[in-house]
Parts: structure tokens; C-alpha cells; sequence
């Protein structure tokens, strides 16, 4: 727990940063996010997991747990929108805002500063789950198209490219010439404060509003995800720190491009992006508690 609050000050530090520049200079963000996802995200995933000693054995749990904790989820709404009658756009909008934490701009570097190296390589990991997830079946899921289609936006993203390439170097256990090790370790550095940068610019810009919608997609998000996560990995027999990444990485805000996605493909875009708001704040609250919490339960 005493790991977490210097954590929380540098994180939220960086978000500052990124809400001040937002307020104040004429930075576009849009290009600051390609610069994230299309060079300085694939160069931390790629970095990773060409660094990464991780097990195959906590490799696959943590894959196999997202999975599993999707379809939970997706099964839960999917169970209220019946009982409860919720018009399509809501349910698009609760299925993106609690299928989708922000495990990227948030969840990699509080786990980088709690868990340290260990909790980094965990956290990737969940990460490449939840990427194929936001960008190869969750647009087929809003928008109604098929799962090819969205594999198809996949394997267009150098994200996916950069998680193939990692593993290969990983796997065969090779090289990278002419110390471009360093350059892919620098890029990767870079991707964390720019990310949380980013989100404190997101942050600025996204009206804040507080009604049912907001109240209870925020308490599926971070109250129901994180029980769900901890059930699954009981299931799956994971322990110490592969389990506490799995409940703190599901245990995350929603994720701001979120709203991006809910824009293009199908969704309430007003109610998500104050989801992500409220969400966002709440977890000030919940995750040093979890955080706790997970910490305890390894402990013993």
C-alpha cells in the first residue's frame, strides 16, 4: 500500500501536466495519440516482450483470464439489457466502458511504479489481450460487423505487428543487430509519460456529467469487473502476482479511446466519455483499496 501513493503522485503528476498543456497550449491531440499507438505503444510492447522472462505458464493464465473475464462480462450486460429493456445505444455504450480499461495509459505505468519490472511484463501481457479485443472483435460487436472485419483493422495496426515481433525475438531467442535494442528500449520509455500526457489533455476535454447511467456503468467497471476478475482467477489457479495483475489491470477506468471507438462504430458517446470521467475519478478511490487489498491476499 505504501508503494502505491508515491506511485499515484507521479502518475497523477504526468495527467497534471498533460491537463495543464491542455488548457493551455494549442497541442493537438489526435497527432499525440498517432505518435502513441503507431510508434512509442508498439515500441514498449515490443520491448516487452523481447525483454520479457516471463513464464509460459503465467503467460497463458493471464490470457486465458481476460478471456474468460469478457465473456463474463459480455454475458452479465448482456443479461441486463434484457431484464432491464436498455434501448441499443445504451447497451453498446455499457459493453465498451466495462469491457475496456484503461490498462495502457493508466495501468502499465501505476503497475511499472508499484510492482515494478514483474508487474510491467504481467501488465503487457493482459494488454496484448485487451488490445486484440479493442481493435479486432469489439467494433464488429458496436458496429455489427463480422469478427473478420474486425480482424482485419487487426492486422493493419502496428501494435499487432510489434507483439508478433516481439514474441518471434523472444521465442527464438534472437538479436537485435547494430544496438537497436536501445533505440527500441528508449521508444518504449517515452510511451508512458506521453500516454499519460495524453490522457490529462483527453480528461480536459470531456464534459463531466453524473446521472444513473454514469453511477452504474462506473460500479460495473470498477466494483463487479475486479470480483469477477478475482473469481476467474481462483479458477484458474493463479497466484501471487499473476493474480494481482489480473484483478488490478481489470480493475482500471475506462479506457479513453473508448470513445473514439464508440464514436466510429456505434455507441452513446456523451454517456461514455462521461463514464471515462467518472470512472476515472472514482478509481482514485477504489484502486489504492484493491491495491491493498491484492497485496494481503498474496501476502498470505
Amino acid at each position: 500500500m505504501t508503494a502505491f501513493f508515491p506511485a499515484l503522485i507521479s502518475v497523477a503528476l504526468m495527467v497534471l501536466l498533460g491537463a495543464i498543456a491542455g488548457r493551455t497550449l494549442s497541442l493537438e491531440v489526435h497527432t499525440l495519440s498517432q505518435l502513441s499507438v503507431y510508434i512509442l505503444a508498439p515500441a514498449l510492447v515490443a520491448d516487452g516482450l523481447y525483454r520479457n522472462h516471463l513464464s509460459l505458464h503465467s503467460a497463458f493464465g493471464l490470457l486465458a483470464g481476460f478471456t474468460l473475464i469478457s465473456l463474463i462480462l459480455y454475458l452479465v450486460l448482456w443479461g441486463l439489457g434484457q431484464i432491464l429493456k436498455l434501448p441499443p445505444l445504451t447497451r453498446k455504450s455499457l459493453l465498451a466502458t466495462t469491457l475496456l480499461p484503461n490498462n495502457g495509459n493508466l495501468g502499465l505505468p501505476l503497475l511499472a511504479f508499484t510492482l515494478g519490472e514483474d508487474g510491467l511484463q504481467r501488465a503487457i501481457i493482459y494488454m496484448i489481450g485487451s488490445s486484440i479485443l479493442l481493435f479486432g472483435i469489439l467494433p464488429a460487436l458496436l458496429a455489427g460487423h463480422s469478427v473478420r472485419s474486425g480482424l482485419t483493422l487487426t492486422l493493419k495496426l502496428p501494435l499487432m505487428w510489434a507483439i508478433a515481433g516481439g514474441l518471434g525475438l523472444q521465442v527464438w531467442h534472437l538479436k537485435l543487430p547494430a544496438n537497436l535494442e536501445v533505440t527500441l528500449n528508449q521508444l518504449g520509455q517515452a510511451a508512458i509519460p506521453i500516454a499519460l500526457i495524453i490522457l490529462g489533455i483527453q480528461l480536459t476535454r470531456t464534459r463531466f456529467g453524473l446521472g444513473r447511467h454514469e453511477l452504474g456503468a462506473t460500479a460495473l467497471k470498477l466494483l463487479l469487473a475486479p470480483l469477477i476478475a478475482y473469481g476467474v482467477g481462483i479458477l484458474l489457479h493463479l497466484q501471487a502476482i499473476d493474480l494481482q495483475v489480473l484483478i488490478l489491470q481489470t480493475a482500471m477506468p475506462t479506457a479513453v479511446n473508448t470513445v473514439v471507438l464508440v464514436t466510429e462504430f456505434g455507441g452513446d458517446a456523451i454517456k461514455v466519455a462521461r463514464t471515462v470521467v467518472s470512472s476515472t475519478l472514482a478509481s482514485l478511490i477504489t484502486l489504492p483499496f484493491l491495491l491493498w487489498a491484492t497485496t494481503q491476499m498474496v501476502a498470505h
